[in-house]
């Protein structure tokens, strides 16, 4: 008797078009979020804004009510449709740029509000749809078109921590730091997505996951090297972990030395 271990999730439409760049990982958090709403039975209530950036192509692949957010408005659309339908299930899916630059305020006034939403940030630390500019999140040191001889934090400041600084909101709930370079971080990382989406469906405020991913194309990198790159340079400036869990009594006093990496 034949048994099915892989299945396109009910999520993701079925006749969809792959257009995110080879080795790019947002395929992968993609397929994540839409297992777990499958998985947690969401489809028919969810509504999510699309942002501006590569993640606007979420409505391309996403069998769920989307909306088209204007540039870095992704949660204050978020705040106005979980507010005016609360029985909805409300998630966003940013980039770095779209949630920690242009849009950096009505982010963090969100997780200040403890708006009853979650919220996946891809960070690539660089501007992937519009050319490998300099993002909130590039390393020091990182060359990209616009910071041609690599980011000096005296012309460009240092590049923005975006789990510890919505963990410091008291409005948020939950706060995890995760990757997609390998298999086990891939199941951590589904683990973390979850809890921010049961934290809004317990009513407990802001969910918050920062995912690391890879840009092969403007890092002009391989998917096998930039995984190496995630390893060896991203996750030492962003150290993968839980920030905030309300449900489990981790706060930001406590983060650095709770900080392990595992998620639950």
């Amino acid at each position: 008797m034949a048994v099915q271990v892989f299945k396109i999730p009910d999520s993701l439409k079925k006749d969809m078009r792959y257009s995110f760049c080879p080795g790019c990982d947002h395929g992968v958090a993609v397929r994540l979020v839409a297992e777990l709403i499958d998985e947690m039975g969401l489809k028919e209530k969810t509504v999510a804004p699309a942002s501006i950036g590569c993640s606007v192509c979420l409505y391309d692949f996403m069998d769920v009510d989307l909306v088209e957010a204007p540039h870095g408005r992704a949660l204050a659309s978020a705040t106005g449709i979980k507010r005016a339908r609360p029985d909805k299930f409300v998630f966003t899916y940013q980039g770095d740029g779209d949630f920690a630059s242009i849009g950096l305020a009505e982010s963090l006034h969100a997780a200040l509000r403890g708006e009853k939403v979650s919220t996946i940030v891809i960070n690539n630390t660089t501007y992937g749809m519009t050319g490998g500019q300099l993002g909130p999140t590039t390393l020091i040191g990182q060359v990209t078109t616009t910071s041609t001889t690599g980011r000096t934090a005296e012309d460009y400041g240092y590049p923005i921590k975006m789990a510890e600084l919505v963990a410091l909101c008291d409005g948020t709930a939950y706060s995890a730091r995760v990757s997609l370079d390998t298999v086990a971080n891939i199941r951590k990382a589904k683990q973390a997505i979850k809890k921010a989406f049961e934290v809004q469906l317990q009513g407990l405020g802001f969910g918050f996951v920062e995912i690391l991913s890879t840009c092969p194309t403007n890092w002009h990198m391989s998917p096998t090297q930039a995984h190496e790159r995630v390893r060896n340079e991203m996750m030492k400036v962003f150290k993968p972990g839980v920030y905030k869990d309300v449900t489990a009594n981790i706060i930001p006093a406590l983060a650095t030395s709770q900080n392990t990496g595992n998620i639950g």
